[in-house]
């Protein structure tokens, strides 16, 4: 296909977007919230250093600079981030501090680096090491939270700790593949509350109930990214994360619609009335499929089979309208719980509810993510 096309599409969203009303944001839109730093705008943010690092186009730095200068105080506070929530999600836009610290030398994003590696110094943990997801859902590990939280850890560890907690980051994967994984299914359940009290936690094991697409891709770009970060010294933690990535993504192969290529909304429950193929876990499915493959963590077939899948989303939900692209099938949210809200409760019933929107970032930002592969195959 002619994939110039999403080049127009990534210059229409910077053209239509200010920092203080991101066009992707479509949840803040949607409730009418005030700007402030977030993991949706993080997600986009990361996509387009990557375009930016391929290209060379001095105008996707610029545009990346100007949008979190507007959020970063010359003291390292930052708009919008509240540090007692202890919410990992707000840890994952500061994985461009690192880039932008490198590239404009501005203090003040050293300083706003210090101050989410603080939140995680600080972070609530389970009794077996792993992050709170935040910190109004205690005792529970989402997927989603080793994406937000882990790949700014390694970046931390290894450009200013010298790798002195790694050990940390490697069991945090661990214990996720060691309890949330269903070996036989291979495929990872969202959520895990480790007190089994949450009203979607089975009582037994403590985890929820359904495999959701995008809190699969989460994890699966978390561990690609996380591992391609650490010290080439760290052999040992390297091949320990490795071995996970590996069969997590050779799981997944299974789960790849034969006839369209992506990968359904509820993983494993293709075809059921109401259940949908979704572009955002696709995208994260397909990135971490073709850079896991580059960088040899698992065989070359995956990035074949990493480029179907973004081609599928390109047939099946990159449209043109009065002459302006657009990316449909991303499921706007989808979480579990809290207690007073019990519609969110880890069914297949719930994960097919909630709206499917275009454009948001939480899809944008992948595909932006994916097509930066896609170019260097």
């Amino acid at each position: 296909m002619d994939y110039s096309v999403i080049d127009r599409y990534i210059d229409r969203l910077m053209a239509d977007t200010t920092p203080d009303k991101p066009i992707w944001n479509i949840e803040n839109i949607k409730h009418g919230k005030p700007a402030a730093w977030n993991y949706i705008d993080g997600c986009m943010m990361t996509s387009l250093y990557s375009i930016y690092r391929q290209t060379g186009k001095k105008s996707y730095l610029e545009f990346i600079d100007k949008f979190v200068d507007y959020y970063v105080s010359e003291d390292g506070s930052i708009r919008g981030y509240e540090l007692e929530t202890y919410n990992v999600d707000n840890i994952n836009e500061g994985r461009v501090l690192f880039d932008l610290y490198r590239e404009t030398k501005k203090e003040k994003y050293k300083k706003a680096i210090e101050l989410l590696y603080f939140q995680l110094k600080t972070q609530p943990r389970t009794a077996l090491g792993n992050f709170w997801h935040k910190k109004i859902y205690p005792e529970q590990v989402w997927l989603d939270g080793l994406y937000m939280a882990q790949v700014f850890y390694t970046r931390y560890e290894t450009e200013f700790n010298g790798g002195k907690n790694y050990a940390d980051i490697v069991k945090q994967f661990q214990n996720v593949y060691d309890n949330m994984y269903d070996k036989q299914k291979r495929l990872y359940y969202h959520g895990w509350d480790y007190s089994k009290t949450a009203f979607w936690a089975d009582k037994n094991t403590g985890l929820s109930k359904s495999f959701w697409l995008r809190s699969v891709g989460w994890y699966t770009v978390g561990l690609v990214d996380a591992i391609s970060y650490f010290s080439d010294e760290a052999k040992e933690y390297k091949a320990q994360l490795i071995k996970i990535f590996r069969d997590t993504i050779e799981g997944l192969e299974r789960y790849i619609d034969p006839d369209k290529k992506m990968f359904w909304q509820v993983v494993d429950m293709g075809g059921k009335k109401g259940n949908y193929l979704e572009a955002s876990g696709s995208a994260m499915i397909a990135y971490a499929m073709m850079k896991g493959a580059r960088l040899g963590f698992v065989d070359k077939k995956f990035a074949h089979l990493g480029e179907q899948v973004f081609n599928g989303i390109c047939r099946e939900y990159l449209t043109e309208k009065d002459g302006k692209l657009n990316l449909g099938g991303i499921c706007l949210m989808a979480g579990l719980g809290p207690e007073s809200n019990r519609k969110r409760d880890g069914t297949f019933e719930y994960y097919i509810s909630e709206p499917v929107v275009e454009n948001d970032a939480k899809g944008t930002g992948p595909f932006v993510m994916a097509y930066t592969e896609i170019k260097q195959l």
